[in-house]
């Protein structure tokens, strides 16, 4: 006897019913949405990852959870540990300075080259990913703004026509997405139009083959968010409570 279609089901952790899926979506279902709640920090680092628990909330086998499982480790995201079980992985505060370090040159080089190599067709994709990046600030979409941006960011880097910093920015923007969910929320998601303006002058750059100019622009840019989210971390939240 034919089994009939899956309908679509409920999700117990908010009551909404989950798409209906075809054979082997149900991977990638699980790593989009966890993917989203880890970036968002809805999920917090150390928080764990049941596989059984997250089986009933998907209402699918263990076997598409651990798949799912498995790429938000190659992305960085979560963490096995020796005993097996699985947490979303940790911000690594104390060394942050490193990721500082890669994320400045990163824009730094990417930007000089894409201003020295990009053909038209490049420019075109990169006023595209501004163009969306743009639309997300303006919704107030930071989960959008983070995806924008890393587009924006890697058709630079795709322009500058050096495959080896495409790799290693593409890990350094991918492992940095949780820091610059932070940046986001220092401003409350309310991104201010300068920042939108700076993507603008990056591109005007690249189009003129200005290197120089280039090189200064993204490398202000790299500054200003690093100033924002370590004045963010360095915050003295303390309160003054009368004993």
């Amino acid at each position: 006897m034919a089994r009939s279609p899956r309908s679509s089901s409920p999700d117990p952790a908010d009551g909404s019913a989950l798409p209906e899926r075809r054979r082997g979506e149900g991977a990638r279902l699980v790593y989009d949405i966890l993917r989203d709640e880890i970036l968002d920090l809805a999920l917090q680092p150390g928080s764990p990852l049941d596989e059984q628990q997250l089986s009933e909330r998907f209402a699918m086998s263990r076997t598409p959870v651990r798949e799912a499982l498995v790429r938000l480790a190659c992305d960085g995201l979560v963490t096995t540990l020796p005993n097996r079980s699985t947490v979303v992985a940790v911000i690594d505060f104390l060394h942050l300075h490193t990721f500082f370090d890669a994320l400045t040159l990163m824009y730094r080089v990417t930007t000089r080259l894409a201003a020295e190599y990009h053909t038209a067709p490049d420019l075109a994709v990169i006023r595209a990913r501004q163009a969306d990046f743009a639309r997300a600030v303006q919704a107030q979409n930071a989960l959008g703004m983070i995806a924008a941006n890393r587009d924006f960011h890697i058709a630079i880097a795709e322009a500058g026509r050096n495959p080896y910093y495409l790799s290693l920015f593409t890990r350094v923007l991918d492992e940095g997405r949780r820091i610059l969910r932070l940046y986001y929320s220092s401003f409350e998601d309310r991104l201010p139009p300068q920042y939108v303006d700076e993507h603008a002058a990056l591109i005007d750059a690249i189009a003129a083959r200005d290197v120089p100019l280039a090189d200064r622009l993204a490398a202000a840019h790299a500054d200003q968010i690093v100033r924002q989210i370590q004045a963010l971390i360095a915050r003295d939240r303390r309160q003054d409570v009368p004993l």
